[in-house]
């Protein structure tokens, strides 16, 4: 028979580890209720190569600002895009994962059903790589900021961090890049644009849109239409999908 004390002793420190990790993660997601996030993992992993990549610039721009401050045409562009759910579900499409998950038996250029919380989540608090354990974390996080966050929050989060291109993450460090402007002040042409290179914006760009780019710009323009107005975040039940 096994040394019951080493039992208790393991026990006991799964226990530890698990109370420290739910007040880590719960702790963080609460403090970034009302701060701006710092950094995440895939800024520090994005450095990271560009230091050992001598045909790659090394930058890390980053400008957080309001909610107030980010042009809605921005915000209706990427729901259009991305999540034309977004103000009704809970953090997950599970209508749009079926419907992957189906496609991807078929086809080899796999489709995502990420929603936004999702991919805040993952932009926040975890690094990019795919595996069954970031996924499993992708799937707690995205419960946390659906329980503890507004929308909007969660709408300011990932507009303030996702990556626009190489070294670029936000919306304000983009369109400061991109159109010389802030980001309060982009177009609907110039919102649909940023929203085309969503979400691999290594290989899709803004500065040299392909004819795929350009194609998906026209596509979101044409949802940001038949949507119209912008996004009410008090009346979840105003705003429908139009169509993918």
């Amino acid at each position: 028979m096994g040394n019951p004390l080493w039992g208790r002793y393991l026990r006991r420190l799964v226990v530890r580890i698990t109370l420290w990790f739910l007040g880590i993660t719960v702790g963080l997601t609460l403090l970034y209720t009302f701060l701006p996030v710092p950094i995440t993992p895939l800024m520090i992993q994005r450095t990271w190569e560009q230091v050992w990549d001598s045909e790659r610039e090394v930058r890390l721009d980053n400008y957080w600002v309001p909610l107030n401050e980010l042009s809605p045409h921005l915000q209706l562009a990427v729901v259009c895009a991305e999540d034309q759910d977004f103000l009704e579900h809970e953090g997950f499409d599970f209508e749009a994962i079926e419907k992957a998950y189906k496609y991807n038996k078929t086809h080899k250029r796999k489709r995502g059903a990420s929603t936004i919380s999702q991919q805040t989540a993952k932009n926040v608090f975890l690094w990019p790589n795919r595996s069954w354990l970031r996924k499993g974390l992708e799937v707690y996080f995205t419960f946390l900021i659906e329980t503890i966050w507004s929308k909007e929050r969660i709408m300011s989060s990932y507009l303030n961090v996702i990556e626009f291109g190489d070294g670029i993450y936000g919306a304000e460090a983009a369109s400061q890049y991109y159109f010389k402007k802030s980001a309060k002040n982009i177009n609907r042409h110039e919102a649909a644009l940023l929203a085309s290179v969503l979400p691999n914006p290594l290989i899709y760009k803004v500065d040299q849109p392909s004819n795929d780019v350009r194609k998906r710009q026209q596509w979101i323009l044409s949802q940001m239409r038949m949507w119209g107005g912008k996004i009410d975040y008090e009346d979840p039940n105003t705003p429908k999908k139009v169509g993918k």
